[in-house]
């Protein structure tokens, strides 16, 4: 019976010596990773600098009025107002009195000028029949004329007070939101007194400082990258102001910005060329690891299986980065799951991965 348990000991002990050895590891390795990947590009590509600059909407006014009297409304702060809405009202009744004085002016020019078409009538016959004189006839055409002039005056007189009318609603011109109360209601404004203060939020861009030294290698519809907090989102240069501070050797650039929600006087970086741009490798940002030793990315062989590569990073722009090193454009690189790669470890490219170079 010792025999046989020393049999059966001596087969344990081999049989786990066998699954302990570094040749069965090697063998079975480790299990295939989960990754997303994406694609390294021939990108052209700047190096840049980040310049500050400002939100700002443009469209910004002041709103005053255009005739004089007691406010008898003015928009809250924070109202939203459409173009050509009122942001404001100012008392009318003395200029609804003047209208109905023009009104009544008007009618009785109207019927004195019609009796006096009647006696021009009546005159005219009677000379003809050499019973009245002539001057009698250019008399009452004289005072038909000067009735005529007082007429065309007289209705002159109610356009002026119907426009004067019309602008006690002192209204928006273009749309956006009332963002100061320079005035209150019951308070009396003068012609030309700000009322409000109107900023269309929806329509902005960024104004943006940049120096003289980058102008050359600038230029209008450029697409830039603008960073505001840990968010960044494409940007297209809209106007170049060529003209320069001799202080502070800097000028103006006005950036489009992508939609989305800006508030207006926000803090915003812009990234522009400080040099030519040439034709690089890029990689997803996400495909670097940063490591003590360096940084690294994994590319998926033909095989399934990621082979780690030493790479230096050069210039970047939004989501893509100049990578040197052994990888070219259409290489298929790790973005998502390579922090515990191993190299040579084979990997399953999950969904979410980018299943073709971009153009």
């Amino acid at each position: 019976m010792w025999k046989t348990r020393r049999a059966t000991a001596l087969a344990t002990v081999l049989v786990m010596s066998c699954l302990l050895s570094p040749s069965a590891w090697s063998q079975e390795g480790p299990p295939p990773a989960p990754v997303q990947v994406g694609f390294a590009l021939e990108q052209s590509m700047a190096p840049h600098t980040w310049v500050p600059g400002t939100v700002m909407s443009r469209s910004t006014a002041a709103i005053a009025s255009e005739v004089s009297g007691q406010l008898t409304w003015v928009a809250d702060v924070g109202e939203r107002i459409q173009a050509g809405q009122p942001v404001a009202r100012i008392n009318d009744q003395s200029l609804q009195l003047q209208l109905k004085n023009d009104e009544a002016t008007i009618k009785r020019l109207e019927a004195q000028l019609k009796y006096q078409d009647q006696q021009v009538e009546r005159t005219r016959r009677l000379t003809e029949q050499q019973v009245a004189a002539t001057n009698d006839l250019e008399e009452v055409e004289s005072q038909r004329e000067a009735t005529q002039q007082e007429l065309v005056q007289a209705k002159i007189a109610q356009e002026r007070t119907l426009y004067e009318l019309e602008r006690t609603h002192v209204t928006a011109p273009f749309t956006g939101e009332v963002v100061r109360r320079l005035q209150q209601p019951g308070s009396y404004s003068g012609i030309g007194e700000e009322v409000v203060w109107l900023v269309d939020s929806d329509d902005v861009e960024a104004r943006v400082q940049a120096p003289l030294t980058v102008a050359p290698y600038l230029s209008e519809g450029m697409a830039v990258a603008v960073r505001s907090g840990d968010r960044e989102t494409a940007g297209e240069i809209r106007q170049i102001v060529p003209v320069g501070d001799e202080r502070s050797r800097m000028f103006e650039l006005r950036i489009s910005l992508a939609e989305g929600s800006w508030i207006v006087g926000s803090p915003v970086r812009v990234a522009v060329p400080i040099d030519n741009s040439r034709s690089v490798v890029a990689v997803p940002r996400d495909a670097l690891i940063l490591r003590q030793g360096g940084i690294h990315i994994f590319k998926v062989l033909e095989d399934g299986t990621a082979e780690k590569i030493t790479v230096e990073t050069g210039v970047g722009y939004e989501s893509l980065i100049e990578v040197k090193g052994k990888v070219g454009a259409g290489d298929k690189v790790v973005v998502r799951g390579g922090e515990r790669l191993q190299p040579g470890q084979a990997v399953v490219i999950s969904s979410g991965s980018d299943g073709s170079p971009a153009g």
